[in-house]
This record gives structure tokens, C-alpha cells and sequence, in this order.
């Protein structure tokens, strides 16, 4: 087995393909010199829960030489079975500290995850979020990185990446269900004429995206040749299959990973599939390069690893099939993703959930017109204790203008007229009481009547 590096021989390990993009530059065939190795760098996201833990694992690995010269002369099954995990007995202190640190910080965030899940009440959105999180806490786990955190780190990565497709294959027929369903209501709604007329229009789009050229077989020999001569720019006549791969492995890792592979259908797909026309359905060209990408890996990633080594893609330039396409490739519309049966199940299933839907929305909508009644009648309530206030203070002011102006009784029965309620005496008061004391002063003093005395006593 060529020596690819540390990075290339994970490769081989279905759920670390996507993962490990970026790998150490170590020539193909034995015997040649040694290059510089590239540093290591962070690889394009995978998508799942534990990605920034598995890379940081596939990090510090790489650099114990121990585990990497055995993880070089394993074989694609060694690493699979889980037999190189035991190499981490023979890992230096230094490693091992380091792995047992990085488990360390992943059950403390797992926990603290679960916990907040307990506290939302939702279920993690990360693609196999809940599957990792039991498997790594439970039971109760050692401090210390194990043989079996690493089998189990692999055996979870590659269940989780392998139901990439068929997920995706799965959203893409409910997507297209969903869009004959709209479009048979959708006639429904129309009169006879306006029926015929829309029918007519879609026929004739069908029409159109069916009139494209030839679509070759992917990784055939016309497929390739046409990358050859219309994107590399080379002469057709001087195909050379080696030099094809080494132009197109565009991180020299020595195989062609699923991303290297879907960017060789480009052409392909432009024949069937433009942004512009009304008629092509951009979600439907994803799904063909999907199934593209599945037949080369079918027909010749023989080992089945999800990866294209050299000597994979050069066998299967020596089959009959390469040459011979036949009538060229089959496209996403000449197999429905669908049976009528599975499209009538899943309209139930769309009436159910409407029906679901209108007696909630009907529950709301009662709900709604209670709290409106409701609001009314606070708002009625309202306005009636706003006027009372208004009338309570009218009449507080009222009060206070009549007590204002109202004379107070003085002493010895004299009338007093109070001042204003800003502190300045009424007009006139002082005039009025003047004259009182001038008339008190012109009347004279009378004196006191004696008693009269009885004659006839005296």
C-alpha cells in the first residue's frame, strides 16, 4: 500500500472523509524523498454535532510517530475494525494527556448542552446530537481518553455521515410530491378553459427542459475527455487518465474525495439545468449531482470508502463500461422520484396535518374574539372610572371657587370677609370696615338706666 501520510490513510475511513480535506503532502510512490509535510488546518465543517472534537482528536494524533507509522501500514479494514485504536497504549504521555484533556472539555460541554436542553425543553438541532450525547456520557465516563473513545468516535461518524444522502434523497421526493400536489390543486382551481390553457403551459416547459444535449455518463470516457478539452484545455486526442486525476485531486491527497468528484459534473449538469429558465428546477439539478457522484462511487470506489484512490479511477478506465455509454445518462426527470401510491399517502398525510392545523387556527381564532370582548369591556371600564375622576375633580374645583368668595363669621358676631386664595384682600373690604368705625365713633356713649323706685314702698 502506497504511503499517502497520516491524514490520506484516515481517508480510508468512511466518517472521516469529509472531514479530513486537508492532508499531509507525502509522495505516492515509495522511495521517492520526502516533501515538507503541510501543517495541519481546520477542514471544511461536516456538519455534525462533534466536529470540532473530532478534529481536534485527528490533530494531536498526527503528531505522535508512533501511531502515525502504524496508521500507515494499516489497511483500510484495520482501521474500520477498530484494531488501530489499540495503538493508543503505545502514544506518548504527551498525547495521551492531550486527548484526555479534549475529552475532558467534550463531556463538560455535552453536559452543559443536556442541561440546557432540559431546561428549553427541545431536543437538539445537531445532526446526531442526542445519539453522541448518550453514548459518550453514559454510563458514567473515565477522565482518561480509551481505545474505545476513539472506535467510538468512528462507529458514530460513520452512521451519521452515511445517512447524509439517503436524508437528502428523502427531503428531495417529499419536495417534488409536494409540488405535483400543489400543481393538481392548483388546475382544480381553474375553469375548464383556464385549465386547458395551464396544462398546454406546462407541457410545453417540460418540452423545452427536455430538449438539452447529450448528457454523458459520468466518469465515462466522453465525460471526462469533455472536462479534459473544455475546462482544462487540453488536446482530446492526448487524454491521459493519470495526468486527469492529478490535475482534478486539487489537494493532492492522493484521492478524489465527493466534493473533487461533483465539481467534474459541472458541464454535465449546465446541459440540463440553467438559473435563468422558468422551466429548470435548481433543487432538482442538486439531486443529480447527488446521483451523479453515487454512480462513480458505485462503479468505481471498489473498496466502497466513499473515496477515489489513483488506481481506482486508472482500473476503471481499462473497463468495457468507459467507453461504451450507450444512449449517455439518464436525468433526474426520466426516474420520479415517486409512485402514485406513495404520492396519495403522502397528500393524506397533508390533509390530516391542514385539518390539524384549521381546528387550531379555529380554536385561536375563538380564543381571539374572547380577548377582544374581553378588552372591550376593560376598555368600557375604563372610560367610565376616567369620567369619574373628571367629575370628582370638576367638583373639587367648584368647592373651592365657592369657598373663595363665601364670607366667614368674625368675632362679636361681625361678619369677615376673607382674602383671596392667593393671599391679596378682596376689593372693597377695607372701605367697608372704615366706615364701621367712623359710625361707632359718632354715636355717644349712652348712660346706664337706673332703676325706677316703688312710691308706695317709700
Amino acid at each position: 500500500m502506497p504511503s499517502v501520510g497520516l491524514r490520506a490513510a484516515l481517508l480510508l475511513l468512511p466518517s472521516l472523509l469529509l472531514l479530513l480535506r486537508t492532508v499531509l503532502t507525502v509522495p505516492l510512490e515509495r522511495g521517492a524523498p520526502k516533501k515538507e509535510e503541510s501543517p495541519a488546518t481546520e477542514s471544511p465543517d461536516t456538519g455534525l454535532y462533534y466536529h470540532r472534537y473530532l478534529q481536534e482528536v485527528i490533530n494531536v494524533l498526527e503528531t505522535d510517530g508512533h501511531f502515525r507509522e502504524k496508521l500507515q501500514a494499516a489497511n483500510a479494514e484495520d482501521i474500520k475494525s477498530g484494531k488501530l485504536s489499540r495503538e493508543l497504549d503505545f502514544v506518548s504521555h504527551h498525547v495521551r494527556t492531550k486527548l484526555d484533556e479534549l475529552k475532558r472539555q467534550e463531556v463538560s460541554r455535552l453536559r452543559m448542552l443536556l442541561k440546557a436542553k432540559m431546561d428549553a425543553e427541545q431536543e437538539p438541532s445537531e445532526h446526531g446530537g442526542a445519539r453522541w450525547s448518550e453514548a459518550v456520557l453514559a454510563p458514567e465516563p473515565p477522565s482518561s481518553f480509551e481505545g474505545g473513545d476513539l472506535s467510538l468516535l468512528s462507529s458514530t461518524a460513520t452512521r451519521d455521515l452515511a445517512q447524509y444522502d439517503a436524508a437528502h434523497h428523502e427531503e428531495f421526493k417529499r419536495y417534488e410530491m409536494l409540488k405535483e400536489h400543489e400543481r393538481r390543486r392548483y388546475l382544480e382551481s381553474l375553469g375548464e378553459e383556464q385549465r386547458r390553457e395551464a396544462e398546454r403551459k406546462l407541457e410545453e416547459q417540460q418540452r423545452r427542459h427536455r430538449e438539452h444535449p447529450k448528457v454523458n455518463v459520468p466518469g465515462s470516457q466522453a465525460q471526462l475527455k469533455e472536462v479534459w478539452e473544455e475546462l482544462d484545455g487540453l488536446d482530446p486526442n492526448r487524454f491521459n487518465p493519470k495526468t486527469f486525476f492529478i490535475l482534478h485531486d486539487i489537494n493532492s491527497d492522493g484521492v478524489l474525495d465527493e466534493q473533487e468528484l461533483e465539481a467534474l459534473f459541472t458541464k454535465e449538469l449546465e446541459k440540463v439545468y440553467d438559473p435563468k429558465n422558468e422551466e429548470d428546477d435548481m433543487r432538482e439539478m442538486e439531486e443529480e449531482r447527488l446521483r451523479m457522484r453515487e454512480h462513480v462511487m458505485k462503479n468505481v470506489d471498489t473498496n466502497q470508502d466513499r473515496l477515489v484512490t489513483l488506481e481506482e479511477f486508472l482500473a476503471s478506465t481499462q473497463r468495457k463500461e468507459f467507453g461504451d455509454t450507450g444512449e449517455g445518462w439518464e436525468t433526474v426527470e426520466m426516474h420520479p422520484a415517486y409512485t402514485e401510491e406513495e404520492l396519495r399517502r403522502f397528500e393524506e398525510e397533508l390533509a390530516a396535518r391542514e385539518a390539524e392545523l384549521n381546528a387550531k387556527a379555529q380554536r385561536l381564532s375563538q380564543e381571539t374574539e374572547a380577548l377582544g370582548r374581553s378588552q372591550d369591556h376593560l376598555e368600557a371600564q375604563k372610560r367610565e372610572l376616567q369620567q369619574a375622576v373628571l367629575q370628582m375633580e370638576q367638583r373639587k374645583q367648584q368647592q373651592q371657587a365657592l369657598n373663595a368668595l363665601a364670607p366667614a363669621p368674625g368675632r362679636e358676631g361681625q361678619l369677615k370677609f376673607h382674602p383671596g386664595t392667593d393671599g391679596v384682600p378682596v376689593p372693597g373690604a377695607a372701605d367697608d370696615q372704615k366706615d364701621r368705625d367712623t359710625s361707632e365713633k359718632k354715636v355717644p356713649e349712652q348712660p346706664p338706666k337706673l332703676p325706677q323706685l316703688d312710691s308706695q314702698k317709700l
